[in-house]
């Protein structure tokens, strides 16, 4: 069966921060996604330029009914028209979710890696959401990058969600922070060696990596050579 492009009005917009924005696509009446998980990507376009799409990761899960939400940062032509412009009462066309990136929830017991920088972090929050509304006995370890603590996406809701499911670590490491920041957390680049340390049970463990191509093919380099483990174990999205 064919999926069904919809044109969806827009519930309601959020800024999660100066340039960084959660649009929440409301379904139309009789609309059918079809079987559609957490970690799938939709794909919108402006009715006024349907040659011009752009995919964005889910940030909303498989159980949210009724809506789509994306999380957008201002970036490229489409990127910046949906943070400066799209508000609430506006209307785009959507394509229905598709893509691999999918948590492995079965079989219970799973280890899941998450590695993100900037706003890769947008289809963990979907993971997070899913496990801990199912209360699913599956861990879930969030390692994020950033540039500054004003660069953290999420960061209520993911330490909310860290209070409430045991089975969720959130982990920042900051970049570029000055020497005098009152910030406690880590410094710097994500590195093989830190990844590494929140490996316990390497066979039972899932590895994510999305974010730019340098971060993502060094958790490739660090699943498949450092720690020998089959491509089997990794799921990866490049962001160019």
């Amino acid at each position: 069966m064919a999926k069904v492009i919809a044109e969806m009005l827009v519930e309601s917009v959020k800024m999660e921060l100066p340039d960084v924005k959660t649009v929440r696509f409301q379904w139309p009446e009789g609309y059918d996604p079809g079987d559609f998980k957490t970690g799938q990507f939709i794909t919108v376009y402006w009715p006024h330029k349907i040659k011009y799409k752009r995919a964005y990761s889910l940030s909303s899960s498989g159980l949210d009914k009724g809506h789509y939400e994306v999380t957008v940062k201002r970036d490229g032509k489409m990127g910046t028209s949906i943070v400066d412009w799209v508000e609430a009462g506006d209307k785009m066309f959507v394509i229905p979710p598709a893509g691999r990136f999918l948590p492995v929830f079965e079989p219970p017991g799973k280890h899941l890696i998450c590695v993100a920088g900037g706003s890769g972090v947008t289809p963990f929050r979907g993971f997070v959401r899913e496990a801990t509304k199912r209360n699913l006995d599956t861990h879930i370890t969030v390692l994020y990058t950033v540039k500054t603590t004003s660069d953290i996406i999420f960061e209520e809701e993911f330490r909310a969600l860290e209070a409430e499911n045991p089975r969720f670590k959130f982990h920042v490491t900051c970049t570029r922070l000055a020497p005098e920041h009152p910030w406690t957390g880590r410094r710097g680049r994500i590195t093989p060696d830190w990844v590494k340390s929140f490996v316990t049970d390497p066979a039972n463990t899932v590895f994510y990596a999305c974010g730019t191509n340098e971060m993502v093919a060094a958790v490739e380099h660090l699943v498949l050579h450092d720690l020998g483990l089959p491509k089997e174990q990794m799921k990866l999205e490049k962001w160019g």
